[in-house]
């Protein structure tokens, strides 16, 4: 339930410009998440997020650290695409990922966050995810490195 609540306020400060806890808390509560403030404060603590600027109203909105994520996962991103992921398969230079139910933009976000430059896109869907890589040995090598990040 953890990560998957993590991963909604993760999916919900990308789509939304949510400035307090108490506005993450109602947005959480209006898709079916029951949390308290200190729920969500931890969250937030775990996640790394900070606030930033907004270009578009001025205002301050709740972001993730861009330096938890370059060149790599952040430590929580790994363990939100480990506890998530449940099948890897290549066809190609498609890479589909299978996770849990509701965790696809979650496990698609986290490979977003890869800054991978052999993935041309990734699309997360409920619990499917489609990486399209440059070419077929590209693909290969990242269906190993992650599923080497599972174990």
């Amino acid at each position: 339930m953890k990560f998957q609540r993590q991963a909604k306020i993760l999916d919900l400060i990308e789509k939304q410009e949510i400035e307090t806890q108490e506005e993450l808390s109602e947005q959480l509560r209006l898709i079916g998440y029951a949390t308290t403030q200190a729920t969500v404060s931890r969250d937030i603590k775990e996640l790394r997020l900070i606030k930033i600027l907004s270009p578009q109203t001025g205002k301050y909105k709740y972001a993730v650290a861009a330096t938890e994520v370059e060149n790599s996962f952040s430590t929580r991103l790994r363990n939100i695409f480990k506890e998530c992921v449940t099948d890897i398969n290549i066809a190609q230079n498609i890479v589909v990922i299978k996770t849990l139910p509701g965790l696809g933009q979650a496990a698609a976000m986290a490979i977003d966050a890869m800054r991978n430059q052999s993935v041309v896109g990734s699309l997360g869907g409920d619990d499917t995810v489609f990486i399209v890589m440059k070419d077929n040995d590209t693909a290969e090598r990242f269906c190993t490195e992650a599923r080497g990040m599972l174990s």
